[in-house]
Order: C-alpha cells, then structure tokens, then sequence
C-alpha cells in the first residue's frame, strides 16, 4: 500500500501519458471526454477521486455485499461507485466494469446520486469493491 500510495503521489494518480494506468477496457469515459461525478460538498474527497462502474443489472447485488459503500450514482445503464484516485493501480478491473480516472463518466442526464455514506468519507473501499465485482463476474481477481 505505501509503495502504491507512494507511487501514485509521484505521478497525480495517472501514468505518465496522463490517462488511465493497466490495460483493457476499463478506462471508461477516460481522462477525456464525458462529465465529473460531483460529491457533496460535506463530503471532501482528500484522496482525489476516481469511478468504478457496473452495469445497472449488477447494482444492487453489489451494493448488497459491499460491508461499506461511499457515494453511488446511478442511471439507466450504470452504478457508478466512487473510490479513492489510484484505485486501478496494480489491479486489473474484470469486464464488463469500468474503471472512470478522475470520476469522469459518460454524460448521461439521468444520473443521480442514489446512495450517501452515513460517514463523512464520500469513498467506497476499494478491495471489498473489486472482489465483490470478481465474484459476481466469475473471474479469479488478479494483481500484482
């Protein structure tokens, strides 16, 4: 955790081409295009902030199982859980989620906010996140 906290800080979250880290097809909307997930102002988010999307079919399954969940948006198509910035590092989020560096998503007008944390962390923790994912995904998680 340190060497990635610490690795992470060097490089503001991203790689050095600044758009997501790791391969496939999880870099979502990207650095580029689409809009910024916006957290309650009484919730700061101290750790930058990133996405992890599933699809909606998937939403409340995931929720259900998390111990603990952040803030979570949702529309017609996704639910999108908002993590600590680096949460990609060293992991390779299993298809069909996504993974949105800097909370930037698709645009989509029906998106709101469905779940607020009962603390004062707008975060879903991300490990617990990722393997609820593997598991309803049916793939073994993996990294490095």
């Amino acid at each position: 955790m340190l060497r990635s906290s610490r690795t992470l800080l060097s490089r503001g979250g991203r790689d050095e081409a600044g758009g997501p880290r790791g391969p496939g097809p999880q870099g979502g909307a990207g650095a580029t295009g689409g809009s910024r997930l916006v957290l309650p102002p009484a919730l700061p988010a101290s750790l930058g902030c990133d996405a992890v999307a599933v699809p909606a079919s998937y939403g409340f399954r995931v929720l259900a199982r998390l111990p603990r969940s952040g803030c979570v948006f949702a529309d017609a198509d996704c639910w999108w859980w908002v993590v600590p910035a680096g949460s990609d590092h060293d992991l390779t989020w299993p298809h069909p989620a996504r993974y949105a560096p800097d909370a930037r998503v698709p645009e989509s007008p029906g998106r709101r906010m469905i779940h607020c944390p009962e603390g004062t962390s707008p975060y879903t923790p991300p490990i617990p996140l990722y393997l609820v994912v593997c598991q309803l995904t049916g793939t073994a998680p993996a990294w490095t």
